[in-house]
């Protein structure tokens, strides 16, 4: 079992976020000077970024890096209707 943490933009990231990520976190920093904050999650083993709800970055199955602007809602619990 893995727990995520969350800090705030700006700071050093959480020592569990893969190295891999920083990168990306570093350039979604500078785009979205306006956003606060960022939470780690894990799904399935797999680290995942949410900057707010502007961004997601992951790595994928292959350990690929991938950003998206399409944060899913972590409470979207529609699919359960």
């Amino acid at each position: 079992m893995q727990l995520g943490t969350r800090w705030r933009v700006g700071q050093p990231p959480h020592a569990s976020v893969p190295g891999a990520l920083l990168p990306l976190i570093t350039a979604a920093e500078q785009q979205h000077p306006e956003a606060s904050a960022w939470t780690l999650t894990w799904l399935e083993g797999r680290p995942r970024c949410a900057l707010d709800d502007l961004l997601l970055v992951t790595l994928d199955g292959t350990e690929s890096l991938r950003a998206s602007a399409d944060a899913p809602d972590e409470d979207d619990d529609d699919w359960l209707s």
